[in-house]
């Protein structure tokens, strides 16, 4: 490569070789020195949670380590370093609600708020493709803290193999006190309807069954949204080979990183599970 002199370099950009040389030997600003710390701060949050986490989680993990920065900010960083989060992929309705079983009374009604644990359990069931076979993924998840208390893979539909070790996994995980009343919420599909099922909630006499609506998608959106969020984080980032890939993917992930270290959305106040836990837990060793 030819070198190029410097006088010709001024001339064509219509510079002095003055003010050339000021800028060559001029030190970097302290806003300048702040936005690239940022940038490098962004990046490790970014890397960290593996391209799952956008702008607002960024923002608000960087503001819980003390770093003052608006979302706005963030936006701006990411874009120029072409950091882009795990895209979403549209939901596929899964649930099979053509069956011959009872239906059990809507008692939750989109009322997705409560004031303490085992108060309401929702539960849905996933598809996800192997090259060997299909797998299911089963989840219980408790709305007051959204933590996911029971889970269950397996490759078959049939509900002793997807809900019954799933609730049985979640009784085990959070168990319910005597003076507890819990709501047990799922969508219309047979598993959930089914005879089976239905006896073993009366095994446990605190747990009352629940259904959304007819062909009302937002009645069990809270079940539905964990689904949308770990497709689009873990799923569809990941080729899986057998249900033990599959198993130890969704391990690392809802044991590992949701329930304990991911941000959650504003339902928690964008807090961590593990945070809001232990926030809650302190206030009621306050108030008792």
């Amino acid at each position: 490569m030819d070198f190029i002199p410097i006088e010709k370099m001024c001339s064509v950009f219509k510079v002095s070789r003055s003010s050339y040389y000021y800028w060559q030997n001029k030190s970097p600003s302290k806003r300048l020195l702040w936005r690239m710390e940022l940038g490098i701060a962004i990046k490790k949050v970014y890397n960290w949670s593996r391209g799952r986490y956008g702008s607002p989680r960024i923002a608000k993990e960087l503001q819980i380590q003390e770093i003052k920065v608006s979302r706005s900010l963030v936006v701006r960083i990411m874009k120029k370093k072409n950091l882009v989060n795990v895209s979403m992929r549209r939901f596929k309705q899964t649930t099979n609600s053509k069956h011959s079983y009872g239906i059990v009374l809507n008692k939750l009604c989109q009322n997705f708020k409560v004031g303490t644990y085992n108060q309401v359990w929702v539960s849905d069931i996933t598809y996800i493709k192997t090259t060997e076979v299909w797998s299911y993924l089963t989840t219980v998840i408790d709305l007051f803290d959204r933590k996911v208390i029971g889970w269950h893979i397996s490759q078959s539909l049939r509900a002793e193999y997807t809900v019954i070790p799933a609730l049985n996994k979640a009784c085990s995980h959070r168990r319910l006190q005597l003076n507890e009343s819990l709501i047990f919420y799922s969508d219309r599909g047979i598993q959930y309807a089914c005879n089976q099922f239905k006896d073993c909630l009366k095994s446990h006499k605190y747990i009352k069954q629940s259904m959304s609506g007819k062909g009302n998608c937002y009645d069990n959106s809270v079940a539905e949204s964990f689904f949308k969020t770990i497709k689009a984080e873990l799923i569809y980032q990941n080729s899986y080979q057998s249900r033990k890939d599959v198993y130890l993917s969704l391990f690392e992930y809802i044991e590992g990183f949701y329930n304990t270290n991911r941000i959650i959305h504003s339902a928690l106040e964008y807090l961590t599970i593990k945070e809001f836990n232990e926030q809650y837990k302190f206030k009621y060793r306050k108030v008792a």
